[in-house]
């Protein structure tokens, strides 16, 4: 028992890294940013790639819940470090930002993100895109260790996040990265992992 709570250890903690993170940051980033005084996070875009053993709307019913638990783990991040105070900026709650995009027709009525932020009365809004895959099940992947020495990857996350200014109608920043896990891990972990660096080199 002891010998597999330190192998799940260290798959917990190796998590294979499949690119460096690409980040853009406009020239005024950081001064803009600081002249936000509510932001919001805007419902997460997540893409699951299809499996036969999950029907259409069963699929697109599991991205609505992802894109929302998404959405409230970054909520809980920021709030976080606000409470640390290493962000300044007010947070407007999920609740409050999803019935107000709501009732201005999102996402039925597609709009842009300085829209969402006139809709939300923010000053900018955060908005991600996620897209989840499994290569493979945890009994292939420890299959594979066991034959060849090296374990497969069980679940694979491909996350942007990007920062948008209301006032200037413009992109400020942007953090795209691709990470992936083998046995023991889940598409949680992996977007904690995204967050904990994403959230050190926001403008924020």
């Amino acid at each position: 028992m002891k010998n597999l709570s330190h192998l799940l250890l260290i798959f917990f903690t190796l998590l294979l890294l499949n690119s460096c993170a690409r980040i853009y940051s406009s020239p005024d980033a950081t001064v803009l940013a600081e002249a936000h005084n509510t932001i919001a996070i805007l419902p997460p875009t997540v893409s699951i790639a299809a499996s036969r053993k999950i029907d259409a709307d069963a699929l697109k019913e599991q991205q609505k819940t992802e894109s929302l638990n998404f959405q409230k783990e970054m909520y809980a991040w920021l709030l976080r470090r606000k409470t640390q105070k290493r962000i300044s900026q007010e947070i407007l709650d999920i609740e409050t930002t999803n019935t107000l995009l709501s009732k201005a027709g999102y996402p039925n009525n597609p709009m842009t993100p300085a829209e969402m932020a006139q809709a939300l009365g923010v000053d900018g809004v955060i908005a991600s895109n996620f897209s989840l895959t499994k290569p493979m099940s945890d009994g292939m992947a420890l299959a594979t260790g066991i034959l060849f020495g090296a374990y497969g990857n069980t679940n694979e996350v491909r996350a942007s996040i990007s920062v948008y200014d209301k006032k200037n109608k413009k992109l400020i920043w942007n953090f795209d990265r691709n990470y992936s896990g083998s046995i023991g891990s889940s598409h949680a972990r992996l977007v904690n992992a995204l967050m904990r660096r994403a959230s050190k080199k926001m403008p924020y």
